[in-house]
């Protein structure tokens, strides 16, 4: 009955990071609408989106290949597993022992690989202008999140997000200034890899500014669905991770109980709701840079987590 009781927990999650990837997206939308004095859709638009895309017949272009209808199932399934192995509500599940911050950024740079090959694959211009630039995003990206994560598990000890929650709820992680640039410099490249303002704007459709919507031009139908939910579940896995890695208040332990998972999932809720203010916030109050500023931006990121890392090794005396 135990096995069943943490196998059910685990489903709990998965699901539960499914169905409010949606709703914080709509969030997001409707706080911009409302900051800049609009109305703005229903925060439940994006579960009417995707419906909608679903219902619709996908239209292929000619010449597209067996990796253009492929990618779109391979984007959503790496992103989702990504997802569900942060722990949002709850620490000790099913697959906690599989939950290691490398591999989840390695299922998001699977992830970008084959979105970028997608978007290169039908041969238009703009597909392979968005390609360019993701893939420019994701080569300094992904350097400053592996600094992130030599920060974190020189505190640690581990790069196991159970084992990292744990130890920053307990008295001897304590100020830390490596904490406050790894913080600073995640959140940077979460705004990056989300393709957010002041990287890109995801509400944009001019196709000399676009990243992320120039690679995704010629999809229709469930093909767009699945790209658009494997979006948003990107967006609140960042959102987790911030949360998991330097808010982790409210994790339920394992076996604490039906009262602890549902104080948990309250907890996790709160934070995701308080993430979206503030990215809604944040977006309003900035403008979208060049992209030809793009590479200082995560730049800073970059020197961020090393200077972190580098500030770790001098107080250890290594």
């Amino acid at each position: 009955m135990d096995v069943i009781a943490d196998i059910a927990v685990q489903g709990v999650q998965m699901a539960l990071v499914l169905l409010l990837a949606p709703l914080l997206t709509g969030f997001v939308r409707k706080l911009k609408a409302q900051l800049v004095r609009r109305q703005g859709p229903s925060v439940f638009q994006p579960y009417r989106d995707l419906l909608r895309l679903l219902r619709k017949d996908v239209v292929l272009a000619e010449n597209a290949s067996w990796l253009f209808r492929v990618a779109p199932y391979l984007i959503f399934s790496a992103t989702w597993v990504a997802a569900a192995l942060v722990p949002t509500f709850a620490t000790g599940l099913v697959f906690s022992w599989s939950a290691d911050l490398i591999a989840i950024i390695a299922l998001l740079g699977s992830a970008r690989f084959f979105l970028a090959l997608a978007g290169l694959d039908v041969g238009t211009s703009f597909g392979g202008i968005g390609s360019s630039r993701e893939m420019l995003i994701g080569t300094l990206a992904e350097p400053a999140m592996i600094m992130i994560v030599f920060t974190l598990a020189l505190i640690a000890g581990s790069t196991q997000l159970a084992t990292m929650a744990d130890y920053m709820l307990s008295p001897a992680v304590g100020l830390r200034v490596s904490l406050g640039l790894a913080l600073i410099a995640l959140i940077m490249v979460a705004i990056a890899e989300n393709a957010r303002i002041p990287i890109d704007n995801p509400a944009t459709h001019l196709e000399l500014t676009m990243v992320h919507e120039a690679m995704v031009l010629e999809y229709s139908g469930r093909h767009l669905a699945m790209i658009e939910l494997a979006a948003a579940l990107k967006l609140q896995l960042y959102i987790s991770l911030i949360a998991c890695l330097f808010a982790p208040w409210g994790l339920a332990r394992d076996g604490e109980g039906l009262a602890a998972y549902a104080t948990g999932i309250l907890a996790f809720i709160l934070k995701l709701a308080v993430g979206g203010l503030l990215l809604a916030l944040f977006e309003t109050a900035i403008a979208k840079m060049r992209v030809f500023r793009v590479p200082e931006f995560l730049g800073a990121a970059l020197m961020l987590g090393l200077l972190g890392t580098l500030l770790l090794f001098v107080s250890k005396g290594l």
